[in-house]
C-alpha cells in the first residue's frame, strides 16, 4: 500500500499532466479554428472549379484534354495524407488502415497485375509507409512536402503526379484523407484526382446546350488543370483540419483521464490520512489511559 508521501507526489504529478493536457487542447483547438478557416477560404473555390468541370464534361463537346481520359489501370498513385506530430489519437492508423483497403479494392477491381506508388504526405505517414514490404508498392519521395507545406509545395506534388500521369507512368491517381465535417465528426475519404471525372450531382447537363468563349479547347486547357490542384489542396486543408480536431478530442480525452485519476488519488490519500490521524489520537488515548 502505498505511503501519504507517494500518493502527495503522484496526485502532484496528476496534476501536473492535467494542466499540460489541457494546455495542449487549448493550443490545438486554436490551430484546429485556423485550418477551419483555410478550409473555408478553398473550398467554395474547389467546389466552383468542380462545377465547372462538371458542365463542361456534361457538355456536347468533342474536345477532350488528356487529364481526362480514362485508361486501363496498371499503375495507381495513391496520395495518403496523415500528420507531422502525434498525440491525435488513431487518425495515423486508421488513414492507414484506408489506404491498405484502397490497394486492395483497385486490387479486385482492376486484377492483381496492378502496381501502386505511394505518395505520403506527414512525418508519420511516411515512416509508416516505408515500412510496409509489399512486392507491388513503391513508395515515391515526398520529402519536400509536410503536412504543414505551404501552396507552392502542394503545387510542385501536383505537377509531379500530373507529369506522371501524362507520361503513362501512372493510369489512375487516387488521394485518401480525412474529411473534416465538425470538430467532433470527421470521417475517412477516397477522391479520384487523376483522370478528372465528373462529380455525380443532379444538377449537371440542366442547362445544356452550351456557348464557349473563347473556344472550348482553352477553357479545357485552363480550368482542368486548375481543378486538379484545388481538388488536392483542399484535400490536404481538409486533412489538417481532420488532425487537430483529432488532437482536441484526444487532449480532451487524457486530460478527463488525468481529472479522473487525480480525484481518485485523491480519495485514497484522505482515506489514508484520516487513518494515520486516527491511529495517531488512538496512540495518544492509549498513552493517557496508562498513564
Amino acid at each position: 500500500m502505498a505511503s501519504i508521501r507517494e500518493l502527495k507526489g503522484r496526485i502532484g504529478s496528476v496534476s501536473t499532466t492535467e494542466k499540460i493536457t489541457g494546455a495542449m487542447k487549448m493550443i490545438s483547438s486554436a490551430k484546429m479554428h485556423k485550418a477551419m478557416q483555410a478550409l473555408q477560404r478553398v473550398e467554395p473555390f474547389r467546389h466552383q472549379i468542380q462545377a465547372t468541370i462538371d458542365n463542361l464534361l456534361a457538355a456536347d463537346s468533342e474536345y477532350s484534354s488528356p487529364l481526362t481520359l480514362e485508361r486501363t489501370i496498371k499503375h495507381v498513385g495513391i496520395v495518403v495524407q496523415g500528420s507531422d506530430e502525434g498525440l491525435c489519437g488513431a487518425f495515423n492508423m486508421m488513414l492507414f488502415k484506408r489506404m491498405l483497403e484502397t490497394i486492395n479494392r483497385i486490387k479486385e477491381e482492376a486484377g492483381e497485375e496492378v502496381t501502386f506508388t505511394l505518395y505520403p504526405i506527414g512525418k508519420k505517414m511516411v515512416t509508416a509507409c516505408r515500412k510496409l514490404r509489399l512486392p507491388d508498392v513503391n513508395v515515391a519521395d515526398t520529402g519536400y512536402i509536410t503536412a504543414k507545406s505551404s501552396s507552392d509545395k502542394i503545387k510542385q506534388l501536383c505537377d509531379e503526379l500530373t507529369q506522371a500521369f501524362l507520361g503513362n507512368e501512372l493510369d489512375h491517381v487516387e488521394i485518401v484523407f480525412m474529411a473534416f465535417l465538425s470538430m467532433g465528426r470527421q470521417r475517412l475519404a477516397n477522391r479520384t484526382m487523376l483522370p478528372v471525372i465528373a462529380e455525380a450531382s443532379d444538377n449537371v447537363g440542366e442547362s445544356k446546350p452550351y456557348l464557349f468563349e473563347p473556344n472550348v479547347a482553352t477553357i479545357f486547357d485552363e480550368v482542368i488543370p486548375l481543378s486538379v490542384l484545388a481538388s488536392l489542396q483542399e484535400s490536404i486543408c481538409q486533412n489538417r483540419a481532420s488532425e487537430q480536431a483529432a488532437r482536441v478530442l484526444a487532449m480532451q480525452s487524457a486530460n478527463d483521464n488525468a481529472k479522473k485519476l487525480r480525484e481518485e488519488l485523491q480519495l485514497e490519500y484522505n482515506k489514508l490520512r484520516q487513518q494515520s490521524i486516527t491511529n495517531e489520537l488512538l496512540d495518544i488515548l492509549g498513552g493517557k489511559v496508562e498513564g
